[in-house]
């Protein structure tokens, strides 16, 4: 597992494992309005470098060290029966609660299961609401066993070319099956869109290619379906953009194209 220093300027320095769910979600930060300094495997290195910055930047000195504190939390309390595992928290925020919570394990009829980058797709993929609690849902213990077993989650996405306008129907074909314009709204897509920006921000921290695939194309997922629900297509949102970009002109400065006024 990676831990991340971050820092919000003037504000505090802190830890984490997950800069989406930390400081994005929770803390309301975009991946613009920090920095990470340092990132180690090494929980024990990073908690000491945490609270040597926050004196070194003046900031409040944590109480714990991170690594204390992370001993000292429960995990995730999910509920294993025979047939399933039911997490404690609706879908739209089990992502952030399954990256919080990587490296732990449980005992199912089928075997050990446990929680790492490549199970948390495979699970956010399989999850389903549970039918008596709309604020719980579960995954099938044995589903999850033999995905585990064949190990096709931990195989590197394949580049594929696609045809634009085709993939994009597919989305929404697939959006509509699954009842997300029925019962989904533009507000979580928008906050999952934010979700996926976090996880994009992490996967170019890491320069981790298949990450930055995933993430890239989740985002485009989001955004075919919230233009849907607005009664607009991904298609036409491109081809405006285009209209505008391909008269500008401009010039690059520091890495970034400046348009000319």
């Amino acid at each position: 597992m990676t831990y991340y220093l971050y820092h919000i300027p003037g504000k505090k320095i802190g830890v984490t494992c997950n800069l989406n769910s930390r400081v994005t979600i929770t803390q309301g930060y975009n991946p613009d309005e920090y920095e990470v300094l340092d990132q180690s495997d090494d929980i024990d290195y990073i908690s000491e470098k945490e609270i040597e910055l926050q004196k070194s930047y003046g900031y409040r000195v944590d109480r714990k060290k991170y690594n204390e504190l992370i001993k000292s939390n429960k995990k995730m309390n999910i509920n294993v029966t025979e047939q399933t595992t039911t997490f404690p928290c609706p879908i739209n925020k089990l992502k952030g609660q399954l990256l919080d919570n990587i490296g732990m394990e449980w005992e199912t009829d089928h075997g050990t299961l446990n929680i790492n980058k490549q199970t948390v797709k495979w699970i956010m993929e399989n999850v389903k609401t549970s039918m008596y609690n709309n604020k719980r849902c579960y995954v099938y213990n044995k589903a999850f066993a033999r995905a585990y077993e064949n190990r096709d989650m931990f195989k590197e996405p394949q580049m594929v070319q696609c045809e634009d306008d085709a993939m994009f129907s597919r989305i929404r074909e697939w959006a509509q099956d699954r009842g997300l314009y029925q019962q989904g709204d533009a507000h979580t897509q928008y906050v999952k869109l934010q979700e996926e920006a976090g996880e994009l921000a992490k996967a170019l921290l890491k320069k981790d290619k298949p990450e930055i695939i995933d993430a890239i194309g989740d985002m485009v997922v989001v955004l075919t379906n919230l233009a849907h629900m607005q009664g607009i297509t991904i298609e036409q949102c491109i081809e405006s953009a285009y209209k505008v970009i391909s008269k500008r002109t401009g010039k690059m400065i520091n890495g970034t194209f400046v348009k000319d006024e």
